[in-house]
């Protein structure tokens, strides 16, 4: 009887090892094979640590100067590896051109991201894939179309005077000028429109819910993705995650239980809930793999983080840019001031102002808050001549081809708004490769949303007060998860 036990024990142990193997070694080589056959070259990986090591260097490296590094035509496409995924790095133009116009749903977001952002993400509608992410886009696109959106404008503008009104509320008591790091309370203020949009009458608890969603971001960016098995390690920092991620999901079901129980309200949480019931197969799960309490709470965070952590931190360096170069602010205030007199933005003013646009896309394209676009093959694809395997993760670095001559000219590191005078058309040379929100058919569903708050809050700020940076800014853009400020943006404001 022992020595069945030990038999079944190190057959076990030996399918383990030969699964660890391949998952490790082969399947990791047999990628860049089929890739280096075809020309495509990249640096050597660690037998552990994959290209983790390299890749740590060059954003230290990329820290310490003032512009971003473009690549050459040779250096179009090249792989590398973080364990145990094999990553295809693409800039030349006419596979990124083909890339965005791939509709098939065989490629789509890597399956390790449902993994290593689980606690924040899930598999909600950034994560999934297939007729899961099919489903989600169905239930929550309409409720974000621009006719929605449209309605919710006074909401924003309810929102960002309350929070006008503490700062003013701050000049009047401590001076007519006063530094202030707007990118908290900018923070707090895109919480509260989403909350409101989401949750309705109950947006106070869907404020707090943002809170604990914030201090599981920071950890997570924190931790080494990628890095197999890190994630089950009982550490400090995982328990802090998995403590996070139970109140998250706890929160959220009480409040999907108290909507049950009440009158229903027209939001987005209630458009959720319906389109999760009627998803639902005999089985009791959507697209026989997700549950339907874990599809409300995985969209729901899905929408809470996108929909304010973006749109918030779009705002700061925005706000940075305009303190930067006043010229430019002056300009866009004079534009306001026009259009919208005394009178509050409403959905028609909004549309009219132009100038104010054109610093809000010139922002998102010089930071981006998205610091790459991922797809992953889920079959063997062409994309102009070069076959793609099965299970190629592809990188599309957004901030280099955001900086890109090649598409901007030769003044792309600088900001100049007037080069959107006649929009994305006019202003870069292959315009589907400006993807300040995603990529072909998988585009921002919250995108009318993102703009609209950013014409609000930014034109609300600019009738309001002047601006400049202060003395104690930092410059220091950082990637947590979202490309931001990570000193925060701190402006010497006074009252107009």
């Amino acid at each position: 009887m022992e020595m069945i036990t030990m038999q079944v024990v190190l057959g076990a142990f030996l399918v383990l090892l030969v699964h660890v193997f391949n998952v490790l070694v082969l399947r990791p080589r047999l990628l860049r094979a089929k890739l280096q056959r075809q020309g495509i070259q990249g640096p050597s990986p660690h037998f552990y640590f994959g290209n983790i090591p390299q890749i740590k260097t060059i954003f230290l490296e990329v820290q310490s100067v003032p512009s971003i590094h473009v690549k050459g035509k040779e250096e179009d496409a090249s792989p590398s590896h973080a364990w145990p995924f094999t990553w295809l790095v693409v800039t030349d133009l006419e596979i990124l051109k083909e890339i965005i116009m791939y509709t098939s749903l065989d490629l789509g977001k890597p399956t390790h991201l449902a993994k290593d952002l689980g606690p924040l993400l899930g598999h909600g509608i950034l994560t999934s894939s297939g007729q899961l992410w099919a489903n989600q886009r169905k239930i929550i696109a309409p409720e974000l179309y621009l006719n929605k959106v449209k309605g919710m404008v006074n909401l924003i503008v309810e929102s960002t005077n309350i929070t006008l009104r503490s700062w003013e509320a701050k000049l009047e008591s401590e001076g007519a000028a006063l530094d202030i790091n707007v990118n908290d309370d900018l923070r707090s203020l895109s919480a509260d429109i989403i909350s409101r949009a989401c949750f309705g009458s109950n947006y106070i608890e869907g404020k707090e819910i943002f809170s604990r969603l914030r201090d599981l971001q920071k950890l997570l960016s924190k931790i080494h993705r990628g890095i197999p098995g890190f994630r089950y390690v009982p550490n400090k920092t995982n328990r802090q995650i998995w403590r996070l991620e139970k109140e998250i999901n706890s929160k959220i079901s009480k409040l999907v239980k108290q909507r049950q129980h009440e009158t229903h309200e027209q939001d987005l949480l209630q458009t959720i809930l319906e389109g999760a019931k009627n998803c639902v197969g005999s089985d009791g799960l959507i697209a026989n793999s997700v549950s339907c309490e874990k599809f409300i709470i995985d969209n729901c965070k899905n929408i809470f983080f996108a929909g304010h952590e973006t749109t918030a931190t779009s705002a700061s360096w925005c706000l940075m840019l305009l303190a930067v170069h006043q010229d430019c602010q002056d300009r866009v205030r004079a534009e306001v001031l026009e259009v919208c007199g005394k009178d509050a933005p409403n959905a028609t003013t909004l549309r009219s102002l132009k100038t104010l646009t054109m610093v809000i896309q010139e922002s998102l394209r010089l930071y981006s808050p998205q610091a790459h676009a991922s797809r992953t093959a889920f079959k063997d694809i062409n994309l102009k001549g070069i076959v793609i395997p099965k299970e190629t993760n592809i990188n599309i670095p957004v901030p280099i081809l955001n900086q890109d001559p090649r598409l901007w000219g030769p003044d792309a590191h600088k900001f100049n708004p007037g080069r959107f005078e006649n929009g994305v058309l006019g202003a870069c040379k292959v315009p589907q490769l400006f993807i300040p929100f995603g990529i072909g058919p998988r585009v921002c569903v919250g995108q009318h949303l993102a703009m609209t708050e950013l014409k609000v809050v930014l034109s609300l700020i600019l009738s309001k007060f002047y601006f400049s940076l202060s003395p104690s800014y930092c410059h220091s853009p950082a990637n947590h998860l979202v490309i931001e400020p990570d000193h925060g943006v701190v402006l010497k404001m006074t009252k107009i």
